[in-house]
């Protein structure tokens, strides 16, 4: 249903609200039958495929083909495999570190999203409060202001003033 194209009375009674909002514990209930307003986060590659994407990098391909040329060249010639060792001594080296600073980098990412977490005003138990987006349920009553940033997902049926935005 298009909630935005029809009549906030309609609306109201379809989705279980009303003028004073959802009570808290009807929300709370909602949030735990529908889960959070928000996307599922993307898994998450384990640590052995972030080596594998390291070591699938042109510049490491190359210089693995260099210490294969190298070991072959030692074992017909009789030399050392010193060249051999350095070489995928510096290919390990770079792919740990590469690893870790992608971890890092995600860990960076996840604090600052959680440090700007999107907040929206709803109207619960017939007071204006702040709620965080991702906890906004069917049927709330979203209160919306002029230049501010709401983040909430109006197909989930969230309302503000007289009509129902979708």
């Amino acid at each position: 249903m298009k909630y935005y194209c029809e009549e906030k009375d309609l609306v109201m009674r379809q989705l279980d609200s009303g003028e004073n909002g959802l009570s808290q514990a009807e929300a709370e209930r909602r949030l735990a039958e529908n889960g959070k307003n928000k996307l599922a986060a993307a898994k998450k590659d384990s640590i052995l495929k972030q080596l594998l994407k390291q070591l699938a990098d042109p510049m490491i391909i190359i210089l693995l083909a260099a210490a294969a040329i190298s070991g072959v060249l030692a074992v017909t010639q009789g030399e050392s495999f010193t060249d051999v060792i350095i070489i995928l001594f510096v290919v390990v080296v770079n792919a740990v570190l590469g690893v870790y600073q992608e971890n890092k980098a995600e860990k960076a990412i996840e604090a600052l999203q959680a440090m700007s977490a999107a907040t929206s005003k709803v109207v619960r138990d017939g007071k204006l409060c702040v709620v965080p987006s991702a906890e906004l349920v069917v049927g709330d009553i979203v209160h919306l202001e002029a230049r501010r940033e709401d983040s909430h997902d109006p197909q989930r049926g969230a309302c503000g003033r007289r009509r129902c935005a979708a």
